[in-house]
C-alpha cells in the first residue's frame, strides 16, 4: 500500500456551515412529511425546496467572493480518518440549478399532487413529494461529497428515490419501466463500489483529493476506472445502456419525468467528471476520452433519429434525453487535447456542464409542456396536436424556447456550451467533433420544428378541450424554458464560476 502524501491537512472554511445546511434541510423535510404524513407532505416541500434555493445562492455567492472551495470537515475530523463536504464551481452550479428546477417542479406539481381539506389522504401525493426531497437530497450529496464511499451512498439514495416516482401511478408498463431501471441502477452501483474497492485496497483512501495525488498508471487503477465507469454510465443512460431511460421517462407523470430526465442523470455524469478530472487524472489515456465521446456521438444520432420517428411526444422528449445526453461526455477528449497542447482546459469543461444546465432546464420545461398538452387534448399523439397553439400558447411557446435551446440556437444556453465545445474541438484539430454536433443540431431542429407547426394547425372551434389548464401552470413552464433559452447570457458574468477551486492540470500525467 502506498503511503499517504504529505499535505497540509485541510480546514473548515468560513461558509462551510452552508454546506451542512444545504445537505440536511432535504433530509429533515423528510422526516417532517413522514412525521406529519401525506396531507402536509407538500406544505414541508414548498416550504423546504426555496429555503434551499437562498442556500444555494448563498453557497455560489460565497464561492464567488472567495474564488475557492468551500470546506467542511464533519466532527472536526481531516481526511483520510474524517468525511469531508466540498462544494468547487462546479458543485454550486450544479446545487443552485438542482434548486431552481426542483422549485419550478413543485409549483407545477401542485394540481397533480395535492391533498384538498375535506379529502381522504391519499398515497400518491405523499409519495410524490417524499420522493422529491429525498431525490432533492441524494442529488445535494452528490454534489457534495469529498470521498468516493459517500458518493457511493448518495447514488444509492438516488436510484431508491428515483426508481418509485417511475410507477406512481402503478401500471402495469410504469412497474416494468421502474423494474428495468432499478436493475440498470443496481448494476451500475455494483461496478461503481468494485472500482472503489480496488482503489481503497490499493492507496488506503477513498478520498478524492488524496486520491489525485496517489493514482497511478498501473492495474489496479486502470481496473477500478474501467469498472467505476461502466457503472456510472449504466446510472447515466450513456447510449448502448440506454434502454431503461425512454419507457421510464415518459411512462412517469410529467412532474416526476421532469425530475428524472433534469436531475437524476445528471447525477451519475457529475461523478463521471469528478472520476475523470478528479480522482484520475494522471491514467485517463486520450483513447479512453475518444471511446467514452464516440458513445457520446452514437448516442447524439441515434437518439435523435429514433426520437424522429416516434409518434408520441413525452417518447420523443425521451430520446431526445438519450441524445442530449450525448453532448455531455464530448468534454472528455476536448480537455484532454487542449491539455495535451499545455492550454487551459477551461472551454471543454465549462461548455461540457453548461450543456447539463442548458439541457436540464429545457427538458424539465418540454416535459411538464407535454404533461399539459396531454391534460388538455387527453393524449400525447404527435400527429393529433393540431389546436394546441391556441388552446395552449404559453405551453407551445415553452417548448419551442426548450427545443431552441436543445438545438443551441443564441442566446441560449445551448448555444454558449456548444460554441466552447466547438472552439475547444477546433482548437485542438478534433473535426469529426464539430460535425457529430453540427448533424445532431440539425436533426434536433427537425422533430421540434415538427412538433410545433403540428401544434399550430387550427382546428373548428368545436374542438373543447378535456381540461382548462391553469394558467400559472403554464406561467411556470414557460418561465423554466426561457431561463434555459436565456442562459446564454452567463457569458457576460464577470468570472467563470465553474472554474473556481478547479484544478488546472488536466490529466498532467499524460504522453
Amino acid at each position: 500500500m502506498n503511503a499517504l502524501p504529505a499535505m497540509l491537512p485541510e480546514t473548515t472554511t468560513a461558509g462551510g456551515f452552508l454546506l451542512v445546511l444545504t445537505l440536511i434541510l432535504p433530509f429533515v423535510g423528510v422526516l417532517a412529511a413522514l412525521t406529519l404524513g401525506g396531507r402536509h407532505a407538500r406544505r414541508v416541500a414548498m416550504l423546504a425546496i426555496p429555503l434551499g434555493l437562498v442556500l444555494s445562492l448563498a453557497i455560489v455567492v460565497e464561492a464567488v467572493q472567495t474564488e475557492r472551495t468551500l470546506v467542511y470537515l464533519l466532527g472536526g475530523w481531516a481526511p483520510p480518518l474524517g468525511i469531508v463536504l466540498r462544494a468547487d464551481g462546479l458543485s454550486a452550479v450544479m446545487l443552485l440549478t438542482t434548486a431552481v428546477i426542483l422549485l419550478a417542479v413543485a409549483l407545477f406539481a401542485h394540481a397533480d399532487f395535492d391533498t384538498p381539506p375535506g379529502t381522504r389522504e391519499a398515497r400518491r401525493p405523499f409519495m410524490f413529494w417524499t420522493l422529491l426531497l429525498a431525490m432533492w437530497g441524494s442529488l445535494n450529496a452528490v454534489f457534495l461529497a469529498g470521498d468516493l464511499f459517500t458518493l457511493y451512498v448518495a447514488l444509492e439514495l438516488l436510484g431508491f428515490a428515483g426508481v418509485p416516482l417511475v410507477c406512481l401511478d402503478e401500471r402495469a408498463e410504469t412497474l416494468q419501466a421502474a423494474l428495468r431501471y432499478l436493475l440498470f441502477a443496481l448494476l451500475g452501483s455494483v461496478l461503481y463500489m468494485l472500482g472503489a474497492v480496488l482503489l481503497y485496497g490499493a492507496y488506503g483512501t477513498l478520498d478524492i483529493a488524496l486520491l489525485a495525488g496517489l493514482v497511478r498508471p498501473e492495474p489496479a487503477a486502470f481496473a477500478a476506472a474501467a469498472l467505476m465507469t461502466v457503472g456510472l454510465l449504466a446510472k447515466t443512460a450513456l447510449f448502448p445502456l440506454h434502454l431503461w431511460l425512454p419507457p421510464a421517462h415518459a411512462g412517469a407523470p410529467a412532474a416526476a419525468s421532469a425530475v428524472l430526465s433534469a436531475l437524476a442523470v445528471k447525477g451519475s455524469f457529475f461523478l463521471v467528471i469528478r472520476l475523470w478530472l478528479d480522482v484520475m487524472p494522471g491514467i485517463i489515456t486520450p483513447a479512453a476520452g475518444q471511446l467514452l465521446a464516440a458513445f457520446g456521438a452514437a448516442a447524439i444520432l441515434v437518439g435523435n433519429v429514433v426520437a424522429l420517428r416516434q409518434k408520441r411526444l413525452k417518447m420523443l422528449i425521451a430520446y431526445s434525453t438519450v441524445a442530449q445526453i450525448g453532448y455531455l461526455f464530448l468534454m472528455f477528449p476536448l480537455a484532454a487535447g487542449l491539455s495535451a497542447m499545455q492550454l487551459p482546459n477551461d472551454p471543454a469543461v465549462t461548455g461540457g456542464l453548461l450543456q447539463a444546465v442548458s439541457h436540464a432546464t429545457a427538458k424539465a420545461a418540454m416535459f411538464m409542456g407535454a404533461g399539459l398538452i396531454y391534460a388538455t387534448l387527453g393524449h400525447d399523439r404527435i400527429a393529433d396536436l393540431a389546436g394546441v397553439g391556441r388552446q395552449l400558447p404559453m405551453t407551445l411557446l415553452a417548448f419551442a424556447l426548450g427545443g431552441s435551446a436543445l438545438v443551441g440556437l443564441p442566446p441560449a444556453g445551448g448555444f454558449l456550451a456548444k460554441w466552447l465545445l466547438l472552439s475547444a474541438a477546433l482548437t485542438t484539430g478534433q473535426w469529426w467533433w464539430v460535425v457529430v454536433m453540427v448533424v445532431g443540431g440539425l436533426l434536433t431542429s427537425a422533430y421540434v420544428f415538427i412538433v410545433v407547426m403540428r401544434a399550430l394547425v387550427t382546428v373548428d372551434a368545436g374542438n373543447t378541450p378535456k381540461m382548462v389548464v391553469p394558467r400559472h401552470r403554464e406561467a411556470v413552464v414557460l418561465a423554466l424554458a426561457s431561463l434555459s433559452f436565456l442562459l446564454g447570457l452567463a457569458a457576460l458574468l464577470p468570472v467563470d464560476i465553474v472554474q473556481i477551486g478547479r484544478p488546472q492540470p488536466f490529466a498532467a500525467g499524460l504522453p
